[in-house]
C-alpha cells in the first residue's frame, strides 16, 4: 500500500475514549482552563455505545467535577439500600454478614447505574465547556516523533478492502496532534498496548491480570423489584474451576442488571465462561427473579484485576496513560468507575500546569505521583492482595486471608506484604490433556439463552468488507497447536461465538473468525495460550451498540 497523506489538527491535548476517564480528563482541563483546545475522540458510534459496566458507582469522581451534579440531572438516581453477599450452592445459599467485612465494602451512599448514560451525560457538560468530541472515529495508529514521543494518533480510516488495500471510497483519516496524548481506551486498548510495550512501561511490575464480565438487563415483575438492593455472590456454579462470581443490581424502572464474572487464570481450557453465566441464571435465587421477567440487553467486556502491583508506569514522553489502560479496578469493591474518574482529573491537572509552563510532548510525571499516592493509590493498595490470596489459596481461603489483610491494611500494614500474581492468564491455561470436559445444561430459551441469541442483543454490526480486525500471528496455530493441545479454547472463551472450528470439504479442521460478532472484550488477546491473537481497532462507529449498559 502506497503511503497514505493525511491532513492534520492541532490541540492541547488529545483524548482516546469516551469513558469516565477521558471525559473526566476533558471537563477538567476546560474547568482549570476554558481556553484549552482539547478533543475527544470515540470509536464507538456514539458516546456511550461501547461501555459496559456493572455498575455500582462510588460518586467520588462526580463529587470533585460537578459538587451540584443532582442538581444538573444526573443520571444517578438510584441510591443503594440493601447490601447483600452469598456464598452460593447448587441449590442453596448461605448469607455472609456484612459486619466483618471492612468499611471499604460498604456500598451505601453509592448509586446504582448505566455507566452508559452516565457518560453520555458527561459528554453532555463537556461540550457545554467547549470540549470537541467525535464519535465514531477509531483510533489506530500512533503518530510518533522522531525521538519516540507520543505526539498525536490517526483517527477516522475508513474504506479499507478485505485485503488491507483502499477501497473506491477510501477515506485516510486524520493525524490529530497534541501537546498531550491521553490514552483512555479502557482494558486492554491496541495504542495503550503499544506505548507499554515501546517504552517498556511494564518492566519491574507484576503482569496483569483479567476477567471476563457479562452483564444481561432484564426487564423483571415489579412484584420481584426492589429498588436500591445489591447483591454479590461467590461459589457455585465456578466452584474449582475458576475464580469470580455474580452480581444482581436492582435499578429503577423495574430494570434489573445481571452479571457474572469468570477471572481468566483458569488452568482448565474447557471451561466456558459464557454458559457459566447462563447456569448461574438457573441457581433458585436468581430464577425466582427472572421468571415472567425480559431480558433487554446483553454485552461482554475484560476488567483489569491486577491491581497496584499491576499497575504500569502511566506515563511516556507525550503521553499519559488513564483508567482501566493502567488498571485501576478494586476487585473486592468491584468498582473501577471511580479511579478511572479521579485518574482524568489528576491527569488533566498536571497536563494544564505543564501546559501552563510552556511544556510539551514531554512526561507527566506529576500525574503518576498524584495516582500513586492520591486517592487511587490508597483505594488500590489497600487491597492489592486479594486477588493473587483468591488465585493462591482458592475461594474459602482466598476470602479469609484476603478478608484479614484488608482489616490489616486499614490499620497501615499487611502480615503479606505484596504478594505477586506470577503467571499471566494465558500463561495459566494447561493443556486438555490435565482436565475433563465440562458438561454444560442446554440453554432453555427463557431464562438462559444461547450465545448467537444473546449477542444479537448486544446490537453489534461491522461492514463485513472492511480487513477483520481480530489479527492472527501466525493462521496455522490455531490448527496446529491450540485445538490439539488445548482443545480450542477460543471456541468457548470468546462471549460472543466469534471463533470455531470447523470442518471443510475434506473433512480437515479449520480455524473461522466471525469478526462481525465481536463486541470489543478483548478476551481474546489476553486469554489466547500461545498470544497469537491481536485485537485492533476495526473502522469507527463498529462494535456494539448499548443502549444503557
Amino acid at each position: 500500500m502506497a503511503e497514505v497523506t493525511r491532513e492534520s489538527m492541532e490541540y492541547d491535548v488529545v483524548i482516546v475514549g469516551a469513558g469516565p476517564a477521558g471525559l473526566s480528563a476533558a471537563i477538567r482541563l476546560k474547568e482549570v482552563d476554558p481556553a484549552l483546545e482539547v478533543v475527544v475522540l470515540e470509536k464507538g458510534s456514539e458516546v456511550g455505545a461501547h461501555i459496559l459496566s456493572g455498575a455500582v458507582l462510588d460518586p467520588v469522581g462526580l463529587n470533585t467535577l460537578f459538587p451540584d451534579w443532582k442538581d444538573r440531572g444526573a443520571p444517578v438516581t438510584t441510591e443503594v439500600s440493601q447490601d447483600n453477599f452469598y456464598l452460593l450452592g447448587e441449590g442453596g445459599r448461605l448469607r455472609i454478614p456484612n459486619w466483618p467485612m471492612p468499611p471499604l465494602m460498604d456500598n451505601h451512599r453509592n448509586y446504582i447505574v448505566s455507566m452508559g448514560n452516565v457518560c453520555r451525560w458527561l459528554a453532555e457538560q463537556a461540550e457545554e465547556l467547549g470540549v470537541e468530541i467525535f464519535p465514531g472515529m477509531a483510533c489506530s495508529e500512533i503518530v510518533w516523533g522522531e525521538q519516540g514521543e507520543i505526539r498525536g494518533v490517526v483517527a477516522g480510516e475508513f474504506g479499507l478492502q478485505a485485503d488491507g488495500t483502499p477501497g473506491p471510497a477510501y477515506e485516510p483519516g486524520m493525524e490529530l496532534h497534541g501537546k498531550y496524548v491521553f490514552l483512555a481506551e479502557g482494558v486492554r486498548g491496541s495504542l495503550s498496548k503499544e506505548v507499554i510495550a515501546r517504552h517498556d512501561l511494564s518492566k519491574g511490575r507484576e503482569p496483569q491480570k483479567f476477567g471476563l464480565g457479562m452483564k444481561e438487563v432484564w426487564e423483571i415483575d415489579p412484584e420481584r423489584h426492589n429498588e436500591g438492593e445489591v447483591t454479590h455472590t461467590m461459589g457455585w456454579p465456578l466452584g474449582r474451576n475458576a475464580g469470580g462470581g455474580g452480581f444482581i443490581y436492582h435499578a429503577g424502572g423495574n430494570q434489573l442488571y445481571l452479571g457474572f464474572v469468570v477471572h481468566l487464570n483458569y488452568a482448565n481450557p474447557y471451561v466456558y465462561p459464557y454458559m457459566e453465566f447462563q447456569r448461574f441464571k438457573h441457581h433458585p435465587m436468581v430464577k425466582r427473579l427472572l421468571e415472567g421477567g425480559k431480558r433487554i440487553a446483553y454485552g461482554g467486556r475484560a476488567i483489569s484485576e491486577g491491581g497496584y502491583q499491576s499497575m504500569p508506569k502511566m506515563v511516556a514522553p507525550g503521553a499519559a496513560l488513564l483508567g482501566c489502560s493502567v488498571g485501576m479496578v478494586n476487585v473486592p469493591r468491584i468498582k473501577g468507575n471511580h479511579n478511572a474518574m479521579l485518574s482524568g482529573i489528576a491527569a488533566a491537572e498536571a497536563a494544564a500546569e505543564a501546559l501552563a509552563a510552556g511544556r510539551a510532548q514531554d512526561e507527566l510525571s506529576d500525574y503518576e505521583d498524584r495516582v500513586r499516592t492520591g486517592e487511587i493509590g490508597r483505594d488500590l493498595n489497600r487491597v492489592r492482595n486479594v486477588k493473587p490470596l483468591w488465585s493462591k489459596y482458592g475461594l474459602v481461603g482466598g476470602l479469609g486471608l484476603g478478608g484479614l489483610d484488608m482489616w490489616t491494611n486499614t490499620l497501615g500494614f499487611s502480615m503479606f506484604g505484596t504478594v505477586g500474581h506470577g503467571k499471566t492468564d494465558a500463561e495459566a491455561t494447561e493443556p486438555a490433556a490435565k482436565h475433563t470436559p465440562i458438561d454444560y445444561p442446554k440453554p432453555d430459551g427463557k431464562i438462559s439463552f444461547d450465545r448467537l441469541t444473546n449477542v444479537s442483543y448486544a446490537m453489534t454490526n461491522h461492514e463485513e468488507s472492511q480487513p477483520a480486525h481480530l489479527k492472527l500471528k501466525d493462521p496455522e496455530l490455531p490448527v496446529q497447536v491450540n485445538l490439539p493441545e488445548y482443545a480450542g479454547p477460543s471456541a468457548r472463551y470468546c462471549p460472543a461465538g466469534v471463533y470455531e472450528f470447523v470442518k471443510d470439504d475434506a473433512g480437515e479442521d479449520k480455524f473461522v473468525i466471525n469478526f462481525q460478532n465481536c463486541v470489543h472484550c478483548k478476551t481474546c488477546d489476553i486469554k489466547d495460550p500461545k498470544q497469537n491473537i491481536v485485537w485492533t481497532t476495526p473502522q469507527g462507529g463498529d462494535g456494539p451498540n448499548y443502549p444503557g449498559m
